[in-house]
């Protein structure tokens, strides 16, 4: 998909949508989304904060792999390198153990992410405190890591310890972080080959992560990337096995209202040029559409309405086209990212309230 600078705050408000913030920190969310321009001060000036009271409580330790030669047995002992490096007749032998560090993978990461800050802050005092820091986990043992790839990252995201969930949910958005281009200004350009699938991936999170911040206030329940099951009445023994599995980007249920909402998000241009026409929807995404709809007829709940939604990026343009297929709306709509917040949000939001609005007339 061929697509402009995005406006480097539009970009700050698709990581934040994404991120866990909101579920951790509500007011530093609302801070943030209130002020996009200014999101990589606020985010490192919480990093710090959050960072600062693990740092004084102590940080969360973990093991971590030695191996060396010692005085006396510790762990494994490497019989073949204690041999052949004759350590024995220095009083000396080879092991391998596990040893309690704060040297961990999650304890790196914030250092990376503090690290990464530090070029896009604009207040110094931040910086500064960023600065101290990044010395403060150094000072203890915390080592720097060129390599942070997304098994890493999984890693260090994992938050069993609700102590961390705060600074690694931060963390987290602080590594999602991208410079502007090298001809600066207030837009962020792209290589295609090297972000089409990052901006992808992005604009499905943040679109799940708008509606699980804002759906539950109006009555509807958002589930991120459900499992959809086929209403099989029979089958020969292997189609569990070979039968497609269906999963959505986002599920929107109300049970008040009886509707639900399935909302698949892409990264491309809504239409294409077809076979016969200038201007066609793509035939694919309309049959995946309507095959996510009309699998949920026939279940236990099969008095809720059933609406589908694909909704892709726009730049600079805008459609919401929708159609009534055999009793289900099927709705075509885009999400201009070069437009302001609030264009945003009444775009994304008109999606809960045609739902709304439509049941209670048909009361």
């Amino acid at each position: 998909m061929e697509h402009p600078s995005i406006p480097v705050k539009n970009l700050w408000l698709l990581m934040l949508y994404a991120s866990d913030l909101a579920f951790v920190d509500k007011k530093a969310f609302v801070a943030a989304e209130d002020n996009p321009e200014g999101l990589p001060d606020l985010i490192a000036a919480l990093l710090c904060e959050a960072a600062e009271s693990r740092l004084r409580d102590g940080l969360t330790l973990g093991f971590r792999s030695v191996s060396g030669p010692l005085t006396r047995v510790r762990g494994k002992i490497n019989f073949v390198t204690t041999a052949s490096r004759r350590l024995l007749d220095k009083g000396l032998v080879h092991c391998s153990y596990d040893q309690i560090s704060a040297d961990t993978d999650k304890n790196r990461f914030v250092l990376a992410a503090l690290t990464k800050c530090l070029p896009l802050l604009r207040d110094e005092g931040v910086a500064s405190r960023c600065r101290r820091c990044i010395h403060w986990m150094r000072s203890i043992g915390v080592s720097d890591s060129s390599a942070h790839n997304k098994l890493n990252a999984g890693k260090a995201n994992d938050r069993r310890n609700a102590r961390d969930a705060l600074m690694m949910s931060l963390a987290s958005l602080a590594m999602d972080m991208k410079l502007p281009s090298e001809q600066g200004g207030d837009q962020l350009s792209f290589e295609p080959s090297r972000d089409e699938r990052w901006l992808r991936v992005l604009f499905e999170k943040a679109v799940a992560g708008f509606y699980r911040e804002y759906a539950n206030s109006a009555g509807w329940k958002a589930t991120p990337g459900k499992w959809l099951n086929w209403q099989v009445q029979e089958q020969s023994t292997q189609i569990p096995d070979l039968l497609p599995k269906m999963k959505t980007d986002i599920f929107l249920e109300n049970t008040k209202l009886g509707r639900r909402i399935i909302i698949d998000t892409k990264f491309n241009e809504i239409t294409v040029k077809g076979r016969y026409r200038d201007r066609s929807f793509r035939s694919g995404y309309v049959y995946q559409m309507y095959a996510y709809t009309k699998s949920q007829h026939g279940s236990s709940d099969d008095s809720f309405m059933t609406e589908g939604i694909l909704l892709h990026p726009a730049f600079g343009e805008s459609c919401d086209e929708s159609v009534v297929i055999q009793g289900d709306r099927y709705r075509f709509m885009t999400v201009d990212l070069m437009e302001d917040l609030a264009v945003w949000k009444r775009q994304l939001l008109d999606i809960i309230q045609l739902g709304g609005s439509d049941q209670t007339e048909a009361a």
